[in-house]
């Protein structure tokens, strides 16, 4: 038996303190004093290790037949092998719109897919449940995509994770890919935390359509409106998720209280990426898609997603001509594009006083870190002295070796021409809307040396595979 007189101050310490830790337990990750586990997942150390490249063995029944039937898009069981490890039983598919349709058109088989560990099981790939093998289609330098998610990371948007894989099918060669983490649940986790809240991918079903679900804005409180939305829905959506997207909406589109339904920090950093990297194929261009959308308690944020065509790449109701490099590298930082004025999460934000100085500042910001410090032409340097063995023997590349070199100058040259000229306008030097640009050019940077094509375009497949 204990004899103390202090015993009773020892049990009601002792008391306390076990409440303590199960405060701390049930509320430390809310309060930001605990890092659970899955915020840190072991995938993130594995596959996404974006120092090296990675290997990955396809091993398929009837991969003969499964690119027979790219156009349909359906799941088929394979096996994978990931740096010596081997799942089985994974959903395999072919990914993309265009692309995947281009490809099959001009007779190649280089598809871009979709790898799903829990589609017939319950596995995972150490906490990951799905991700993607982008091919680098109409991107000679193999790094559009990857430079694009490192910008929206380094600017502390979330972003999917990527690293580079060679892909093997069935014991045979099949060339260099990016692995992308897909924006699902282990994404959501990563990101948001257990309790994270919706997450979306607006996309129209025929771009003739008005398509203003896709574009944010708000048409009425109706769900039937929002089909775009509600139909990409990556967790299932119930009738409150939807009456609270909805309300977002009209919160956004009135433009008043704006930071009661938008992130806005987190959005205005988006779009500082967004708008250097000049993706006419996104929420600011004539498609207005390729994004994702996560809704948390009626906050919207938005995420990056799919930059092929990015980098002032994208032809489809571009002006003429079409590479002219010096119209890009010089696209007005503040007005880009007409469209803009239809796409209420930018144009709406950007009336803002205060948020158009966040913008401004965040773009500087930028600037001053990724490229005037060196980190992006280091970045480059390091990542196409790691690929360059693989680029060289890959089997199915959409480019030549010599292409490839010339692709990864010339995404240098436009970035750091395009960073400059965006100095310029923050600084006032270089008009920085349309209207002015359209008064006065006088000041632009030149980009006559920049030949935009030189980055890939689809003329390419016309010569096959090398």
């Amino acid at each position: 038996m204990l004899r103390s007189k202090h015993i009773d101050r020892i049990c009601l310490l002792a008391a306390a303190l076990a409440l303590a830790v199960a405060v701390l337990l049930a509320k430390g990750e809310a309060l930001g004093l605990i890092t659970p586990a899955y915020t840190v997942p072991e995938y993130t150390r594995r596959l996404f290790d974006a120092g090296r490249v990675h290997t990955l063995e396809i091993f398929h029944e009837d991969w003969e037949g499964f690119l027979a039937g790219a156009d349909q898009e359906e799941y088929s069981p394979c096996d994978l092998v990931i740096d010596g490890e081997r799942f089985s039983r994974v959903g395999i598919r072919v990914k993309g719109n265009n692309s995947r349709r281009l490809v099959s058109d001009y007779g190649l088989e280089r598809y871009s897919l979709k790898l799903e560990f829990d589609h017939y099981t319950s596995g995972s790939y150490h906490g990951l449940d799905k991700f993607s093998l982008d091919a680098a289609f109409q991107d000679n330098s193999y790094l559009k995509n990857f430079l694009a998610y490192d910008m929206m990371a380094f600017m502390e948007v979330p972003s999917p994770l990527c690293s580079y894989v060679w892909v093997k099918v069935n014991g045979q060669d099949w060339g260099l890919f990016l692995a992308v983490e897909e924006p699902e649940e282990a994404f959501a986790r990563r990101n948001f935390g257990s309790g994270h809240g919706q997450l979306y991918k607006p996309d129209y079903r025929s771009l003739n359509d008005e398509n203003a679900d896709v574009a944010l804005r708000y048409t009425t409180d109706d769900p039937a409106d929002y089909d775009n939305i509600f139909r990409n829905a990556k967790f299932p959506v119930s009738d409150e998720d939807k009456a609270r997207l909805i309300e977002s909406l009209k919160i956004l589109n009135s433009g008043q209280n704006l930071e009661q339904a938008v992130d806005i920090g987190e959005v205005v950093r988006y779009f500082v990426v967004q708008v250097f990297v000049v993706n006419l194929d996104g929420y600011l261009g004539r498609t207005g898609h390729n994004y994702f959308l996560y809704e948390e308690d009626g906050v919207l944020q938005m995420l990056p997603w799919d930059y092929n065509l990015a980098f002032a790449t994208y032809s489809l109701g571009m002006p003429d001509p079409i590479n002219d490099s010096t119209l890009y590298i010089n696209w007005p930082i503040d007005t880009p594009g007409e469209i803009a004025r239809n796409r209420p999460l930018y144009h709406n934000l950007m009336l803002q006083n205060d948020i158009f100085a966040l913008y401004h500042e965040q773009f500087g910001r930028f600037l001053t870190e990724y490229f005037e410090s060196g980190h992006f032409e280091t970045l480059v340097a390091r990542t196409r002295e790691m690929i360059a063995p693989y680029v060289r023997q890959d089997p199915t590349a959409f480019c030549s070796y010599e292409d490839f070199l010339t692709g990864v100058q010339t995404i240098t040259d436009f970035c750091l021409l395009r960073a400059e000229s965006a100095r310029g306008q923050l600084e006032g030097t270089i008009p920085s809307t349309i209207r002015g640009q359209t008064e006065d050019s006088s000041a632009f940077v030149d980009g006559s040396s920049v030949w935009l094509p030189d980055m890939g375009e689809i003329a390419d497949l016309a010569d096959g595979v090398k």
